[in-house]
């Protein structure tokens, strides 16, 4: 499966999806940014856009990994509290692009709908409106008929639900290499293709990235590498406890516009695409590959997953140069083939029942539908965090060095704010918004494990 960058369609990108972005990457720059995705190339454009010389390098396809694989939400709903300042911000981010643009990555304004099936489903939903009021967010909570008026013809009644009119929708697969074509008009360097091997120093700091065009010399890097970044950095002396989840996906073909938002409960997710089909996910269902780096993860995950917020089952880890996979190398010569080069793009295979469950739900949920056909199913790797919050934070053991990874499968709605939040770090200048909950240090300085209290 392909598709042209920048389609408004249910496709993702993948390894043979045309390059836009050949390079070659330059021989110096102000800050090197690893990783294509939206939180790589949303830090890259605002860098730029302050008069830095940014480059961000992209091993295979921009948006060609989970942020091209996901469910499409610019969610403000549901969040952590402390990731919520951050994706309010976001939201007037995206709302803020050129009108141009947002036509180009498919932004909408659908607002996003949970329904809860029980009592116990509303009693979180009405904790959760603490955070909304505290942060003036539209967010209200819905009775079991009010949902029923939302999702008109839906076979199922809810206990009731939460509904926040302002939240989005965007097509990523087209998101990202639209935001990243603007942010080149800005001066923002963009290289697809090229993987970086590793870093350079100099009496301690970042003073280059080698990738496999050459090598760049430059005193600040970001790593945003989504899945990947644990390998990355592990190669590097800094360890991350992050775990990668396949989430799988599946678009149908068009079909009557229900006149919903986006929606879900704990059996099924949906939104409309701008192609007239409906992108469809399983609530509450993942899968956990294990392999040698979640072994020595899984300590700290213990609270998550007694908790199981993914709903997840676990597997072995898949062979074929998996950043987790057993025969996947932890340590390369820089001079040499690296792992990222012999995966350029994470594309694992979606979970085949799953995805005909899908198309089977929505049907007996939205008759007035018909006959729902997948035209494609994907899937993606979430790179979580014990907490399920993210790492963002500067590196005190290497100076030069911000971590940017961990976003948990909330990345693509909030890119916009933490692009702008990372980019800030970088500067040395105060990133507007309190990160305590995001330090790098809080794995390894007795901090207790705690999940905040998002949906």
């Amino acid at each position: 499966m392909t598709a042209p960058t920048g389609r408004l369609s249910g496709i993702p990108i993948t390894a043979s999806s045309p390059v836009a972005f050949p390079g070659p990457p330059p021989a110096e720059a102000d800050v090197v940014v690893i990783g294509g995705g939206i939180i790589g190339v949303m830090t890259g454009w605002y860098l730029a856009q302050a008069g830095l010389r940014a480059v961000v390098l992209e091993k295979g396809r921009l948006a060609g990994e989970q942020s091209g694989r996901n469910w499409g939400w610019v969610r403000q709903q549901g969040r952590d509290p402390d990731e919520l300042p951050i994706m309010v911000e976001a939201n007037r981010l995206w709302r803020g692009l050129p009108e141009k643009l947002r036509a180009a990555v498919g932004l909408a304004n659908p607002g996003i709908l949970y329904m809860a099936s029980d009592a116990a489903g509303m009693a979180k939903y009405e904790a959760w409106m603490e955070h909304a009021r505290a942060r003036q967010l539209d967010t209200r909570l819905l009775s079991g008929a009010e949902v029923s008026a939302q999702l008109p013809g839906a076979t199922k009644r809810w206990a009731g639900g939460l509904f926040t009119p302002s939240d989005l929708r965007a097509e990523p697969w087209a998101a990202v290499p639209a935001l990243a074509r603007a942010a080149s008009e800005d001066g923002l360097t963009v290289v697809e293709n090229c993987a970086a091997r590793g870093l350079e120093r100099t009496a301690g700091h970042v003073s280059a990235v080698v990738t496999e065009a050459g090598t760049i010399r430059t005193p600040e890097v970001v790593v945003a590498a989504g899945a990947w970044s644990r390998l990355f950095l592990g190669a590097e002396g800094v360890a991350i406890p992050q775990l990668s989840v396949r989430a799988t996906v599946a678009a149908t073909g068009p079909l009557p516009d229900l006149g919903t938002p986006n929606g879900a409960d704990d059996r099924i997710a949906f939104r409309r695409r701008a192609d007239g089909g409906y992108t469809l996910a399983a609530g509450g269902f993942h899968e956990l590959y294990i392999g040698r780096d979640a072994f020595r993860s899984l300590p700290a995950f213990f609270t998550q997953l007694r908790a199981d917020p993914f709903g997840t089952r676990f597997l072995p880890a898949a062979p074929g140069g998996y950043p987790d996979a057993w025969g996947t190398p932890r340590r390369w010569a820089l001079d040499g083939v690296s792992p990222f080069e012999r995966m350029r793009v994470l594309d694992p295979a979606p979970n085949a029942k799953k995805t005909r469950t899908l198309a089977q739900d929505f049907a007996a949920l939205f008759p007035a539908a018909g006959e729902v056909r997948l035209a494609n199913a994907w899937a993606g790797m979430i790179d979580t965090m014990p907490d399920v919050v993210p790492v963002v934070d500067r590196v005190a053991e290497v100076p030069g060095l911000t971590i940017a990874t961990g976003m948990s499968g909330h990345g693509f709605g909030i890119g916009p704010g933490m692009g702008r939040v990372v980019a800030d770090l970088v500067r040395g200048r105060p990133p507007g918004h309190d990160l305590t909950r995001f330090r790098l240090s809080r794995f390894t300085d007795g901090s207790k494990v705690e999940l905040g209290p998002a949906l």
